[in-house]
């Protein structure tokens, strides 16, 4: 079996955590249960890029459970934890190309390792190994019959694949199920996103400016995080929408130009390119601190910030000093990647439970499907998502009401009014 871990003499400690994680996803732990009994995944061969995680982990052995061959590579060149991926590779006997710190060139040749597997189900998040499928490895595509996407960021990129008529196999968006992204991107993304920025500064939240650039569902858990610990919360935004949801939901809202001046903390979840540009860089308190969470490190113009400084160096782990001509520091955490992997373990078990819950049943539902879907972007079935929430509840010793005849009744009648 090929494998390309930092240190393989690391699995001991990786399959601990990876016992430490599991204990809080039971939703996932029946799905396997399940799975390991019915094998509905009998020879399949999925390739996945993801965060390679201790709650990813748990996820591979579920798929290698219901019987599919998995490789797995890294989603992110900063996100891995090393140990975990040597346990899957030692331990589970699982194909896994993923080095915490990883360069450019080693990143994409991990992608291609798992691509040489010939997968017949992709598993992406971000949309990199797609976007590789589909200009570098056209010849694999023949034989891929479907995938999954589990970020916004990746779920963009294929709808616009989509459109253009380029995609050319059907892509279950994950992202877009109510148990993933009201959880996920909410409560994970929030508390993982101000733990990664809290283990790279030791700096206090409370009493400062702390600037989200960004209310989706991704912003708005970060937003409600921050001023849970006592920051003055300033939200910036694009779209009247959110914006409008952001002041009725207490927070100062206003344009990056305005918020650069008096943010103390920067945060960017937007998905989108040069959201802190270096215009903004320029105006900045001295001291400032800024970090992503969002999918890419683009969201940060730090070709633009390396412009206009005069030096630059790491003076802690994870912390990237930036002194500008005029004497102003600007502190980049996790070099602009995610910050919550980067610098932290990512969202917490409980939250990847619902989230790679539909990743296995998403796949699952392709596998079994007797027609074909079109090469377009489907949302999660709804039976999926709310077994999954049901199962959740279930799990966490929580009753709920049901609808009585007579209410079901009433629902579904046009005739009976007031």
């Amino acid at each position: 079996m090929n494998y390309d871990v930092k240190d393989i003499k690391a699995a001991k400690e990786g399959a601990l955590r990876i016992e430490w994680a599991n204990q809080n996803m039971p939703v996932l732990n029946r799905i396997q249960a399940r799975f390991q009994k019915e094998k509905p995944l009998k020879g399949i061969r999925i390739a996945a890029c993801l965060h390679v995680t201790t709650e990813t982990a748990s996820l591979m052995k579920t798929l290698k459970a219901g019987g599919a061959q998995v490789a797995l590579c890294a989603s992110n060149p900063l996100s891995t934890q090393d140990d975990v991926a040597a346990s899957l590779a030692k331990n589970d006997k699982i194909p896994v190309f993923a080095i915490k710190g990883e360069n450019h060139k080693t990143y994409y040749a991990h992608i291609n390792a798992v691509l040489d597997t010939r997968p017949q189900f992709t598993m992406d998040d971000g949309a990199d190994l797609v976007s590789v499928l589909h200009t570098k490895r056209t010849q694999l595509i023949g034989g891929v019959l479907g995938g999954t996407e589990e970020t916004t960021t990746g779920i963009i990129r294929l709808r616009s694949m989509a459109a253009d008529g380029v995609l050319q196999y059907p892509i279950v968006a994950v992202n877009d199920a109510q148990t993933k992204h009201f959880f996920d991107n909410r409560y994970g993304t929030g508390q993982s996103t101000i733990d990664g920025m809290i283990r790279a500064t030791n700096r206090l939240v409370a009493g400062t400016t702390f600037v989200v650039c960004g209310y989706g569902w991704c912003g708005r858990g970060l937003a409600m995080r921050a001023r849970g610990m006592g920051a003055n919360v300033v939200i910036t935004e694009v779209d009247p929408l959110p914006a409008l949801e952001a002041v009725m939901d207490g927070f100062m809202v206003m344009p990056i130009r305005k918020a650069a001046r008096i943010g103390d903390f920067f945060c960017t979840l937007t998905g989108d390119i040069n959201v802190i540009r270096k215009e903004h860089f320029q105006i900045m308190k001295d001291g400032a601190i800024v970090a992503n969470s969002g999918h890419f490190n683009v969201e940060l113009d730090l070709d633009g910030l390396s412009q206009i400084a005069r030096s630059r160096r790491i003076i802690r782990p994870f912390v990237e000093e930036f002194v500008l001509k005029n004497g102003r520091r600007i502190n980049v955490l996790g070099d602009g990647r995610l910050i919550n992997l980067a610098a932290a373990e990512g969202h917490p078990s409980s939250v990847m439970d619902m989230s790679f819950a539909n990743q296995a049943l998403s796949i699952e539902y392709m596998v079994k499907l007797k027609k074909p879907l079109e090469k377009q972007v489907y949302p999660v079935p709804e039976k999926i998502d709310k077994m999954i929430a049901k199962e959740k509840l279930a799990a966490m010793g929580i009753q709920i009401d049901r609808l009585t005849p007579e209410q079901k009744n009433y629902l579904a009648s046009w005739e009976l009014g007031t």
